[in-house]
Formats: C-alpha cells, structure tokens, sequence
C-alpha cells in the first residue's frame, strides 16, 4: 500500500502502540520514522516541495537523521498537514508576544496521539509514581485558551493526575493568591504533597505577590513545581538560579523537585529535567524523540560538546512534520541536552535563511 494512502486512524493506532512500549531499538525508531516520512511526504505538498529541493525524497532516505528539519516559522506560512485543515479536531496556535503576528498553527486530526505522548511521559517524569495529587493550575483553563497546546496540557494533567480537589488559580482576570494560599496552608498542614504547575511567567507574579505580603510555605515532602515557557516579555526577567531559588525558598520544595518543562506549539511531546538543583539542567525525551545539534548555515550535526541549534524529531508529530528545526541553542549531553537560549548573531541567521529556503521551495 502506497505511504500515502494508509489512513490517518490506521498511523495513530501504530503511533499508540509504538509510545505503549516500554522501549524501543534505533532501528524501530528509524523504520517508524521513514515510514511516517514517507506518508508526510506524499500528502503534506510544502514538506514535499522542501524536500526535492533539498534532495531528500523517501527513496533516497535511509536515516531520520536525514530527514530534512522543517524550521518552526514555517508554520506560520503553510498548512503543514497531511487531511485538510477543516478535518482536524483542534489547532494549535504560538502564543505571539507581538501584536499583528501571524502565529504558528499545529493541525490535529485528532488528540489521541498527543495525550497519549503527554500522559505516558509526564507520568514517569512529574508524577514520578503517585497517581495523584492535589493541583494547582496557574495558567488559563482549555475553555478560555482553546488553541493554546500548553492550557490542553496542563487539562489533561488535572484531568488525569490530579485530585478532585486541583483546581485553577489563574484566569483572565489575574491570580487568585487568596485561594492558592489557602490552598498551599491546607496542604502544610495535612501533610498531603501538592503539585504547582503553571507557565514560568505565572510563578514570577506570584513570587512578587507573595513577596509583598511577606508569606511563604513549608510544603509537604513529596511536593513539586512544574515551570515551562520562559518569560516571554510577561513577566519580570530573572536568571534560572534566581528563580529557582525563590521556588524553594517560598514554598519549601526541594529544588530537586523544581522540574522545568520544554515543550513548543510545533511538536506533540514535550521535555522534562530531573529538577533545577543546579542550573542550566539536561533536558530528556521519551523513547518516540530525538533530538540533534545542527549547525544552520549548513544542517550538519555539530562535533560533539558543540552548541549548535537543536532539532527534534518527535514521531508523535504524526500529521504535521516529524522533524523540526527551532531557534534554540544547545549542547548534548549522555542522556539529553543543555538548553542554552535563543539563536543569536550566526546562529539565528542561519535559522532565517533556513527559514528562506523554505519558504522558497514550498512556494514552488
């Protein structure tokens, strides 16, 4: 059966089956993804006209490694969809921090491939072996930020690993501080672990809330805080150490449990960090990704301890593109990578002129 014509139902099945397993080798991996490959290559006409270009066509692939790294503007400028856009379930757009922005749109047929990546990885990584806890939410609910991917993250986490008692302290109208608090004297006081999830931005209004009112916990053992997106111009910047030294000191969780989440609107899998004990942390993805250090003016991988841009190919991407090029500088580690910041100078120039090449071929 020809790539192209194997249904959207009939590739999730597989992908599910595929994040299910409790490991898998390089050369599953790599059959999995040329054959994902293939099918986004047949249906998916930017992606294919990006990679004729560049001379990667299914035939002549042999490696993910190989696969041509779609840079992350790119969704800006294309449908990058193998259905049409009005068949898909849910869209998922970039925040944008400017106003007129065109934002990145991440298609979804359906969810079931994304939630199963989402639970399977933040249950071994956050969750840590507790089945629940109780949560507090600091960002908007799903109802209010529909195309947002983090506020349907941070849902199925209530949804799935949290108590009927979780709930959300952050709407359109701001933090609600009182109830957190009383929330967090609660837990203090039962002994009962509580979890604290929300954007990073969030955390930096309500260690400046708490400051001014001179309040701070001592949270049970067992207690973690999940941060993830930065600052994003949202908030007062503060260097990593700082900001995780506040986390601990204001609320008594050990920076061990500090974990920081990378995830972006373009991929369907995030990363976690075994906690922010020291700073900057490894990164480390599921069994489904993998992740290079390109050079950008040239797409090779960079000599190992290099910085380089990071490319992630997330085969539970299953309808959009497998590999991605981001604007994120790193280095490798054993086991993951070290986040090091924005693309600048060089390095960000190579993302734009990627982001040229692209835009180039797909408009034929």
């Amino acid at each position: 059966m020809p790539n192209g014509s194997i249904t959207s139902e009939d590739i999730a099945s597989e992908l599910l089956a595929f994040i299910s397993r409790p490991t898998v080798s390089d050369v599953d991996f790599n059959d999995l993804a040329l054959r994902l490959f293939a099918r986004q290559f047949a249906l998916n006409l930017p992606f294919q006209r990006f990679c004729q270009l560049r001379g990667n066509t299914p035939r002549l692939v042999k490696s993910w490694r190989d696969i041509p790294a779609v840079p992350i503007d790119a969704f800006k400028e294309f449908t990058l969809s193998c259905v049409p856009a009005e068949e898909c379930e849910r869209v998922f757009m970039t925040s944008g921090t400017t106003r007129g922005e065109v934002k990145g749109r991440h298609h979804h047929p359906n969810l079931a491939v994304y939630d199963a990546s989402m639970r399977r990885h933040f249950s071994e990584h956050f969750m840590q072996g507790d089945a629940r806890l109780p949560m507090g939410i600091l960002f908007p609910t799903e109802n209010v930020m529909h195309n947002s991917s983090l506020a349907h993250y941070l849902s199925l986490a209530m949804q799935h690993f949290g108590t009927a008692d979780s709930a959300y302290y952050l709407d359109q109208n701001g933090l609600h501080t009182d109830a957190l608090c009383a929330a967090l004297q609660k837990a203090a006081q039962s002994g009962q672990a509580f979890a604290m999830l929300g954007a990073s931005y969030s955390f930096v209004h309500l260690l400046d809330e708490l400051q001014t009112r001179g309040q701070s916990f001592v949270l049970p053992k067992g207690s973690r805080i999940l941060d993830t997106g930065g600052f994003k111009g949202q908030s007062r910047d503060i260097p990593m150490e700082d900001f995780y030294a506040q986390l601990s000191a204001t609320f008594g969780v050990d920076r061990r449990q500090c974990i920081n989440m990378y995830g972006m609107t373009e991929l369907s899998t995030q990363f976690y960090d075994a906690g922010n004990r020291s700073v900057p942390s490894v990164k480390r993805g599921p069994h489904w990704m993998r992740s290079r250090l390109l050079d950008p003016m040239t797409g090779q991988e960079v000599a190992r301890g290099e910085r380089g841009v990071l490319a992630h190919t997330d085969l539970a991407n299953v309808n959009s593109v497998t590999t991605i090029l981001t604007e994120d500088v790193g280095v490798a580690t054993d086991d993951g990578f070290v986040l090091l910041g924005r693309a600048q100078g060089a390095e960000a120039k190579g993302c734009s002129l990627a982001v040229e090449d692209f835009l180039k071929a797909a408009r034929g």
